[in-house]
């Protein structure tokens, strides 16, 4: 049988171990990024020198790579593990409350 000290460890085992793929996701994201950052730039300046385009695909882009390495490192004030905990806990305790008042319900 586990004892508490046990499931404490397996936690921050389970935390540490989601916030290294989300990093590992993040830096994934940021190649992807990059390479095709450097795609499109080619393909701007070969087909229409003329007007450069491809600067909407790469704004739209890094704002994206902005908000995922913001969360990945924990530098979201919404998107962290403490959020998702919360949220967890209040869902949790929404449903118990919504059982309790549906038992009670059925008992008269």
């Amino acid at each position: 049988m586990m004892n508490r000290t046990d499931y404490i460890e397996a936690k921050q085992y389970y935390q540490a171990r989601k916030k290294v793929i989300e990093i590992k996701m993040f830096y994934k994201h940021l190649t992807i990024f990059i390479l095709m950052t450097i795609i499109l730039w080619v393909i701007n300046f070969m087909i229409s020198p003329e007007y450069i385009w491809f600067i909407w695909c790469f704004l739209g882009g890094i704002t994206g790579v902005i908000i995922h390495g913001l969360q990945a490192f924990g530098l979201s004030p919404i998107l962290t593990i403490d959020w998702e905990e919360r949220t967890i806990v209040k869902i949790l305790e929404k449903e118990s409350n919504r059982q309790k008042e549906n038992n009670h319900e059925t008992n008269f």
